[in-house]
């Protein structure tokens, strides 16, 4: 039994210093904060939103140089390898009547080398555009908040599930210490004879399980960490560090002043992306309805002619001609086009506004399940916490019992079970109730 046990310590620790080893790369040691920081220089999708923002920005700019003016160039060239000939009525040239005449007009080759310019002087639709801008820059700013929101909750959350491991694996170690003990002195109580082989066996049995739970347990919190580093965008080789442990984070922060706010869903940013579509939608219909009014532009052109038979000369002379004028595009009938299209976008700025109305329902009992499922998970966390502490009670009472011998070795192994069993929920409690206090802040709109 002793050689077993060795043997089972001996692989144990080989498997912790396989898994402590340090991994190729880069070493990072993280708080909480520094995770969330990381995430949002490395996320992809962080990162992506961002570019977004800077889309945004450059559509903005493109729509604003459509009301500047626009000025383009042009140059032509052709080589008539055989110049058009008309047909003159032969009368012209003292020929009958009914005859015709045919003639050459023009030159072998030919150039135009010009510029023209318009100028948009009125456009409803493109003063709308300026109007909804800003607006529409404040979209993908939203959008690239609400995926740092996102990070910011998917990493605290992988940050915590590592501290838990953490914790458990040394629940795990106190209870494999102390059973490790207690089975030194089963062994040695059986070979001295006040114990039967059986107990010897039974414990046994129980130290073996939770070794290879430990075992487990550390093959997950390796998994746990890889999780953490894909969250906040980090190469899975490089060696992450915790800095926080978890008696630095406080479940019960401003729990009282959140749950009473009443204005929290304005501080949403889901709320808030939903009132910028509405804005959007409002100025897409503004935009359809300013089609019903004249567009009025202003244009200009200069060019240069070329013409000669003579290719080298054909650049010696030349017949400018130009321009300046006005064009006013007045819409008079479109087939009801623009008046079906205008009912098509007030039907949406509508949509938009029920879809505001029930996201602010929608919020509201999504924070108050968020309330509900917070103060569910201390209370079963504080009650885990006091059956932890009798269960270990009774374990302690129950050994003292089994070597006094007023009491069973079953005894003493069903409230070891017990002890694993409340440490397991205890764990469990604890995870539950750190991730739905990230959730209430969620909920409640603290997080941004």
């Amino acid at each position: 039994m002793k050689r077993l046990l060795t043997l089972t310590l001996c692989i144990t620790a080989a498997l912790k210093g396989f898994t402590q080893a340090p991994t190729a790369g880069q070493t990072y040691s993280f708080s909480v904060a520094d995770c969330i920081n990381y995430a949002f220089e490395h996320k992809d999708s962080v990162i992506n939103a961002g570019l977004d923002v800077k889309s945004a920005d450059y559509k903005v700019k493109e729509t604003i140089g459509q009301g500047l003016p626009q000025i383009n160039g042009s140059a032509s060239f052709q080589d008539y390898l055989k110049v058009p000939t008309t047909l003159l009525p032969g009368e012209f040239f003292g020929a009958p009547a009914g005859t015709f005449i045919p003639v050459k007009f023009g030159v072998k080759y030919q150039s135009n080398l010009g510029v023209s310019a318009t100028q948009l002087l009125f456009d409803p639709s493109y003063i709308v555009g300026l109007q909804g801008r800003k607006t529409y820059k404040e979209l993908y700013n939203r959008a690239y908040t609400r995926s740092k929101i996102d990070a910011q909750v998917n990493v605290t959350k992988a940050y915590y599930q590592v501290l838990v491991s953490n914790e458990q694996i040394k629940l795990l170690d106190a209870n494999i210490a102390q059973l490790k003990q207690q089975v030194d002195q089963t062994t040695a109580q059986n070979k001295q004879g006040f114990v039967e082989k059986i107990d010897v066996d039974r414990i046994a049995v129980q130290y073996n399980n939770l070794v290879t739970t430990r075992e487990n347990t550390i093959r997950l919190l390796a998994l746990n960490y890889q999780l953490l580093k894909f969250q906040i965008g980090m190469p899975i080789e490089y060696n992450l560090i915790l800095k926080e442990n978890l008696s630095d984070v406080n479940i019960n922060g401003d729990v009282a002043e959140t749950v009473t706010d009443t204005t929290f869903y304005r501080r949403r940013i889901e709320y808030g992306l939903t009132e910028t579509n509405l804005q959007l939608s409002r100025y897409d219909l503004k935009r359809i309805k300013g089609q019903f009014l004249p567009t009025l532009s202003a244009n200009a052109s200069y060019a240069n002619s070329y013409q000669n038979n003579s290719f080298g000369s054909l650049y010696s002379t030349s017949f400018p001609s130009s321009y300046i004028g006005l064009t006013l595009n007045v819409p008079i009938f479109s087939g009801f086009q623009r008046t079906n299209r205008v009912k098509q976008y007030a039907i949406t700025v509508q949509k938009n506004e029920n879809s505001l109305n029930g996201l602010k329902n929608a919020l509201n009992l999504q924070a108050s399940q968020a309330k509900i499922v917070y103060f569910n998970g201390l209370q079963s966390l504080n009650n885990q916490k006091r059956n932890q502490e009798l269960a270990r009670e009774v374990l302690r009472v129950s050994k003292i019992k089994y070597q006094q011998g007023v009491g069973s070795s079953i005894e003493v192994t069903q409230a070891q079970t017990s002890l694993e069993d409340a440490d397991n929920k205890y764990v469990q409690s604890l995870y539950d109730a750190l991730v739905s206090k990230v959730d209430l802040d969620r909920a409640y709109g603290k997080i941004q």
